[in-house]
């Protein structure tokens, strides 16, 4: 297996298409797009169209990549397929994005592996969800699994992947933030994909706003930049990251009209994508309809017939979205 090696430390780590820092003493900032995994009709890995995704995100400001997530299926990939889509993404950005790598697994040696072979790369952080089939029944138990995991990649910053709608794995945030900074070394933060905006403010002001606390919920946003976030990870990002960028520029200016309008437009894709295509299903077709189409899903999740496919991309077109990104450039 051939490994591209780029090395562009977080310290190190310039530039991005957002108006802010990339980076915010030490921290990640700007839009992080959850990358998809491009399969072929026969759902075999198609690495070859991991360069456009790229350039598409980088033209789009995007400023970083979260690889192997729920987004890019990484649960549903073999060791090696996820091996192979990190070295293809991470070749891809060639240093022009940071790169983040989920490398959660039901197996502990396998997630150790994952990590050593994300450490490998250079990457600028992993990040892992808990194992959800045997789950952890307490943090304690929990933090017993990550310390080893975390420790794979010594050199990296470690993000700890908090979704509990997709994992059962309903912990305090701020609470694992509390154990976490006694156990983990590499600690940097959460990517937290959960819309307690109570909690989320919690752990941004723990230690003194040490951590760095990665939103994940796209369309609530706005309600995570009044909270105090500076960074996000979402699936949306990849497709219509420009939208976000608009709302953000209109929030630092103090313009929340305007915030609100392009908020609201984020609102009316995700809902239109949730209500035709039952939710998550929606999110990868959306990219055939921006030109860049990363093919099926892997099972156990289920394409969109193409019927509804056809219904988003007539209610998108109704709802102005493409004249939307236009205006957004």
């Amino acid at each position: 297996m051939q490994m591209h090696r780029v090395l562009h430390p977080v310290e190190d780590l310039l530039g991005c298409g957002h108006t802010s820092e990339c980076m915010m003493e030490g921290k990640i900032t700007g839009l992080v797009a959850a990358t998809f995994t491009p399969l072929t009709a026969e759902g075999v890995l198609d690495v070859e169209k991991v360069p456009s995704l790229v350039d598409r995100l980088v033209g789009d400001g995007v400023s970083g990549i979260y690889i192997n997530g729920t987004t890019g299926e990484g649960m549903a990939l073999s060791v090696e397929e996820r091996c192979r889509m990190t070295e293809a993404y991470v070749g891809a950005a060639g240093g022009r994005l940071k790169t983040l790598v989920q490398v959660g697994h039901e197996s502990l040696p396998d997630a150790m592996a994952l990590a050593e072979h994300a450490a490998g790369l250079g990457v600028d952080g992993i990040s892992a969800a808990p194992p959800c089939y045997f789950k952890p029944p307490s943090l304690d138990h929990l933090l017993d699994f990550l310390e080893p995991l975390a420790s794979a990649a010594s050199a990296q910053a470690f993000y700890y992947y908090h979704i509990p709608a997709m994992t059962g794995v309903a912990i305090d945030a701020c609470e694992f933030l509390e154990e976490a900074s006694k156990r983990l070394p590499t600690l940097a933060g959460i990517k937290y994909s959960d819309s307690d905006l109570s909690n989320l403010l919690a752990c941004l002001q723990f230690d003194g706003g040490r951590y760095d606390i990665l939103y994940g919920v796209d369309e609530a946003l706005l309600g995570a930049l009044a909270t105090g976030c500076r960074g996000a990870v979402g699936s949306t990002y990849n497709f219509a990251a420009r939208l976000y960028l608009k709302m953000w520029e209109a929030f630092d200016r103090g313009d929340l009209e305007t915030a609100r309008l392009w908020q609201g437009r984020s609102v009316q894709l995700v809902r239109t994508l949730v209500r035709v295509c039952h939710g998550r299903p929606g999110l990868k077709p959306m990219m055939a309809l921006v030109g860049l189409d990363c093919g099926p899903h892997r099972l156990p999740q289920r394409d969109p017939r193409r019927g509804q496919i056809e219904e988003v991309r007539q209610l998108l077109e109704g709802m102005g979205f493409y004249q939307w990104i236009s205006e957004a450039e």
